[in-house]
């Protein structure tokens, strides 16, 4: 292990000995940085003691470092620690504190850190059962254009849309996330995408169904329906449908229902 340049300035002198494994001579070197309020490299240095301190183990003294760091409301360094004090808290279990923490992280407007926090708020509340907070969050983490987490609200976003039946909320979703000038998993979007399609489809075609006075027309909506609800695993629907159509009280929409469903058979 070679030592460090002996003008190394002191923050990095204090990394290498952290990457080095000598956790408490790097703690030392950075508690004295952030103990002179006036250090250029203060915040900096309370973000690398919380980080030092929670590798040793050290919690909620890393955890006071890091309120430091937050203090000085410096647009990086202050961010940093807002997401370090969050993922303390989570890992601990502590959800109303974490959740204050990656509120602290929008509050500082930092850009690099504004996906994380929306996604790790949407998280939480996923885990309260919060269903207006998690698309509340969702959605502002679609607003930050950051391709990887764009994808993935968008994809957590449309699921939910589409458990919930709003099949015309999910496309939308999917398509704005789509329109993005880079998007991860742009193919996995477009899946979703069409299973809305699908779903949008079997609306239409039920609601066709419903108000058709039509002999042709209804029988071909009765057989797309049909054949349509078990691309979704909707097989005992389908069944329905069918039974629906072949049962039916006029003898020429049976008929001709029973002719569509033979035809492939």
């Amino acid at each position: 292990m070679t030592p460090p340049e002996l003008d190394m300035p002191a923050l990095d002198t204090a990394r290498w000995m952290a990457e080095n494994g000598d956790l408490d001579g790097s703690a030392r070197i950075l508690a004295e940085l952030v103990a002179d309020p006036d250090a250029p490299d203060r915040a900096q240095a309370a973000v690398g003691l919380a980080v030092v301190l929670d590798e040793r183990g050290d919690i909620e003294e890393a955890r006071s470092a890091a309120r430091t760091a937050l203090a000085t409301g410096h647009p990086e360094f202050a961010s940093q620690a807002a997401c370090h004090l969050a993922g303390s808290f989570e890992r601990e279990g502590s959800a109303g504190q974490a959740r204050a923490a990656w509120q602290a992280v929008i509050g500082l407007g930092n850009p690099a850190y504004l996906p994380l926090a929306h996604m790790a708020l949407a998280r939480l509340a996923a885990a309260d059962g919060d269903a207006g907070e998690v698309e509340r969050a969702l959605r502002e983490a679609l607003a930050t254009g950051d391709p990887d987490v764009v994808s993935r609200a968008a994809q957590w976003l449309a699921e939910r849309l589409l458990d919930a039946g709003e099949p015309g909320e999910a496309a939308d979703v999917l398509l704005t996330a789509l329109e993005a000038p880079v998007v991860a998993a742009a193919e996995r979007l477009r899946v979703l995408l069409g299973i809305a399609h699908l779903e949008l489809a079997c609306a239409q075609f039920a609601a066709a169904v419903e108000e058709g006075t039509d002999v042709e027309t209804s029988a071909l909506a009765i057989e797309l329906l049909a054949r349509t609800l078990p691309l979704r695993g909707r097989d005992e629907d389908a069944a329905r449908v069918w039974r629906y159509g072949l049962e039916h009280a006029d003898e020429d929409l049976a008929g001709q229902v029973r002719l569509r469903m033979e035809r492939d058979l």
